[in-house]
């Protein structure tokens, strides 16, 4: 591995590899397909971009999120290494050139998303490249079973088909053996060398809390530990709520969902990432590919969807060796609500079926019609007009995107349909007038020459972009526009696209794919019973529980999770406990806050005897969250 050696030393200063880097790289290098699970932050991209360097060509990077490619693009340039990727807001004739370059440029890495790699043309060109390696990252996304799975993914097969002799390296944080095998099946892998890396993270602690008042819990924990921390929580509602209530209690806090712009996002990001704020908190939108290594605490304040999801979610604290934490907060009937709402939301046939047959009355679809059609979605609209529930509507439609029925692409973007109607001297003069427009009226005609002769569909965000705006204030000005009869305008907002890969056939199109809804269902159902264990065991080391999960026996405690420590600690009898509750709210009702307080008793057991109580019977808890007999 001396050459190995040498480019890791010159491109990234280190001395060694970690293991099992070495091993991974040798077998690429021996022309192996090869599976690396490695855990959040083990250095997964080296395993792929040190053979690439060393080998004549191009790897073929493969990657599902903008942020992910942009950082490691980014860190490459800064080791004068060149790569590029073909970004969704290319023009045709960028993206051509774009892959003019590869040919001649010296360029190393091509890094794209699944989705562009659909695009017939595009992919024609990329057959034409000397490509040297294929590597799939956030490889489980390939899986039905896996917990953020990409249907796009699925096409990945046709890189084996067109690359038949170049080594492909799928890489993964978190993938059970299921997930691994449906890894190696998906990408047509052979004689896969599989590479695995304990996934015990010996300076993570793993809590499970119980604590009613959530708020007052994240207020001690961010007192005590001072540095970046994540808040995960599950709907965009909460994320506001709960960044608002912690500024308004002197913590430095912002947050990220998928319902804010591009733009907000990064800026978002940005401060978290330059430690301008402490906390950000977020849904599971955020946080794919983020690398920030001195994150101290990744606080879950909801259940989280399942073990898969929550062991990278957590692994983003710590990466940089250091004591970290990961805590869930667990409320009485947390865990009988979530289910409730979790089972509640599982698509049935029927209900797939009636989903279906909506869709097509929505777009007008008829009988044997709609193959290959294309339609703007909005799920928002679709739910309000035929009164369905957005959670499980969701489901089913995500559920006819798996099984290839429809194909749901996101597009997250402000659009608008514009045409000046006006001569150019008239746009000229407009501008003299409204000096602070004129910048972003300049981009558009830069942008989109023939924008008098026709209706033309221009992007809000990427103008944004070009004037270091918000996209609030270029819909302002094309709102101006149309005010002055300068310019013709027709917004719109839309987050996905549905197309029609099958005619419709109604119940024959869901009966061919009736028995995949029960088995994906209880495979869901499975892997919820998997997170409620792990919160709800109080014997079990957090960190045997969850190696478990991923196949690997753990030999001894980790010694620092909540169990582990409730097992050094000396705890007060439990019936004492509970007489003391009992006799103070008898007197007056009394919040767990003020029980703690009054009666000096480590957080966790309070809890634990409270919910002990509610159970049994003994006593209630009123609209004021006040534990009363």
């Amino acid at each position: 591995m001396t050459n190995a050696l040498d480019v890791l030393k010159k491109y990234w200063g280190f001395d060694e590899f970690r293991a099992p880097q070495n091993q991974i790289i040798e077998s690429v290098l021996n022309g192996n397909d090869t599976l690396a699970l490695l855990p959040t932050g083990g250095g997964k991209s080296i395993c792929f971009q040190v053979p690439a360097l060393m080998k004549p060509g191009i790897c073929l990077v493969v990657s599902p999120l903008i942020a992910l490619i942009q950082d490691q693009i980014q860190n490459l340039e800064k080791k004068n290494i060149k790569a590029l990727t073909l970004s969704g807001g290319l023009s045709f004739t960028d993206t051509s050139n774009l892959l003019d370059n590869l040919h001649f440029g010296g360029y190393k890495f091509l890094y794209i998303s699944p989705e562009k790699l659909q695009t017939d043309w595009i992919f024609e060109r990329i057959q034409k490249l000397n490509i040297n390696l294929i590597a799939i990252d956030e490889a489980h996304c390939i899986s039905q079973w896996g917990h953020d799975f990409r249907p796009a993914y699925t096409q990945l097969k046709k890189l084996r088909e067109s690359f038949k002799n170049i080594p492909i390296i799928a890489l993964t944080a978190s993938a059970t053996p299921k997930v691994q095998a449906d890894i190696c099946t998906q990408l047509d892998l052979k004689n896969v060398a599989v590479f695995k890396k304990s996934f015990t993270r010996e300076n993570l602690a793993y809590f499970v809390v119980p604590f009613q008042d959530k708020l007052y819990k994240i207020q001690q924990i961010l007192t005590k530990n001072t540095g970046t921390s994540i808040i995960y929580v599950t709907s965009r509602k909460a994320c506001i709520e709960i960044a608002n209530q912690l500024n308004s209690l002197q913590f430095k806090a912002t947050y990220f969902h998928g319902g804010i712009s591009r733009h907000e996002k990064q800026k978002n990001m940005d401060l978290w990432l330059q430690n301008q704020v402490q906390v950000i908190v977020a849904t599971n939108a955020f946080g794919m590919g983020i690398d920030k290594p001195d994150v101290r605490t990744v606080i879950h304040y909801h259940v989280p969807e399942n073990l898969e999801n929550y062991y990278q979610e957590a692994g983003r604290a710590g990466r940089d060796g250091q004591k970290a934490f990961a805590i869930i907060l667990n409320a009485p009937h947390d865990i009988t609500n979530t289910e409730n709402q979790f089972l509640s939301n599982l698509p049935t046939k029927d209900f797939v079926q009636l989903i279906y047959k909506k869709l097509n009355q929505y777009f007008r679809i008829a009988y044997a019609e709609g193959q290959n059609e294309t339609f703007t979605f909005s799920l928002e609209h679709f739910c309000m007009k035929y009164d369905l529930p957005i959670t499980k509507t969701y489901n089913a439609i995500q559920f006819l995107d798996t099984q290839g029925v429809i194909s749901l692409s996101k597009e997250f973007n402000n659009q608008a349909k514009m045409q000046f109607v006006v001569p150019s001297k008239e746009i000229i003069r407009y501008c003299s007038i409204y000096n602070e427009d004129a910048n972003i009226v300049e981009s558009i005609l830069r942008m989109y020459p023939g924008i008098f002769e026709i209706e033309m569909a221009i992007r809000i965000e990427h103008i944004a972009a070009k004037n270091n705006t918000t996209n609030e204030k270029v819909v302002a000005v094309l709102n101006k526009l149309a005010e002055k009869q300068i310019a013709e305008i027709d917004l719109s907002t839309t987050d996905s696209k549905i197309t029609f890969n099958q005619i419709r056939e109604d119940e024959l199109t869901i009966n061919r794919i009736a028995k995949n809804i029960k088995r994906q269902n209880q495979d869901k159902i499975e892997r919820f019973e998997a997170i409620k264990n792990y919160i709800t065991d109080e014997t079990l080391c957090k960190n045997k529980i969850i190696t478990a999960y991923f196949d690997e026996a753990a030999t001894a405690d980790c010694g620092i999770c909540s169990v582990c420590i409730a097992k050094k600690g000396k705890k007060t009898d439990a019936k004492s406990i509970r007489n003391n509750i009992l006799t103070t709210i008898q007197k007056q009702p009394k919040t767990a806050r003020e029980l703690e307080q009054e009666l000096q008793i480590e957080a966790e057991q309070l809890l634990s005897e409270l919910l002990y109580l509610l159970e049994e019977e003994q006593i209630k808890v009123n609209d004021k969250n006040k534990y009363h007999i």
